[in-house]
């Protein structure tokens, strides 16, 4: 059901010409640890004001719009939330517009998914944005991608946390050097 449901995505997506990369749990299936997940987050290489083409797409699709006003939503929230009434799985749709998304989605990993092949972000910019939303299960996901990916470019990653470190003030920096070095213990 999640293939198929993938599998649908990724061709609308592609028969719009909209750029797009699978993130979140979707993507750790494929470069971490398997575990249960039940939504689906797609970063898009489009901006909000391309919400009727991604309305368009959705409605052909077959998926629900979750917010009775989609266009105040995604304008607070940059997020279209939607679900697949076939298989209850959520997908929130998320627009970007930053150098980093732009940058992370030329890095797209095509992987073959059923008879489609599916465009997923790359392993290192699944840790950046893991570290970035910091939750207990992310820093969890990222030990695990690390452990299975062990030729991860770390200069890209560092490059980009020492840039939310300025942009957000934050310290994640420091969070993956531990979560890398206590791998090499």
């Amino acid at each position: 059901m999640l293939n198929s449901l993938l599998e649908k995505l990724a061709g609308g997506l592609d028969a719009a010409k909209i750029p797009y990369m699978i993130v979140g749990g979707q993507a750790v299936l494929v470069f971490g640890e398997p575990r249960l997940t039940k939504d689906i987050d797609v970063t898009l290489g489009i901006a909000p004001d391309s919400l009727p083409k991604l309305m368009r797409l959705a409605s052909e699709t077959g998926l629900e719009i979750l917010t009775q006003e989609p266009e105040a939503f995604v304008r607070r929230t940059f997020v279209l939330p939607a679900r697949d009434p076939e298989s209850g799985f959520r997908v929130d749709f998320v627009f970007s517009d930053s150098e980093y998304e732009r940058q992370a989605l030329g890095r797209v990993r095509r992987i073959q998914v059923g008879g489609t092949t599916i465009s997923f972000t790359s392993p290192e910019d699944l840790v950046i944005q893991k570290l970035v939303a910091g939750r207990e299960r992310d820093l969890e996901d990222v030990k695990t991608i690390l452990a299975k990916n062990p030729a991860l470019d770390h200069d890209y990653i560092r490059r980009w946390l020492a840039w939310f470190d300025q942009a957000l003030a934050l310290d994640l920096s420091a969070t993956f050097s531990r979560i890398a070095n206590s791998r090499s213990d």
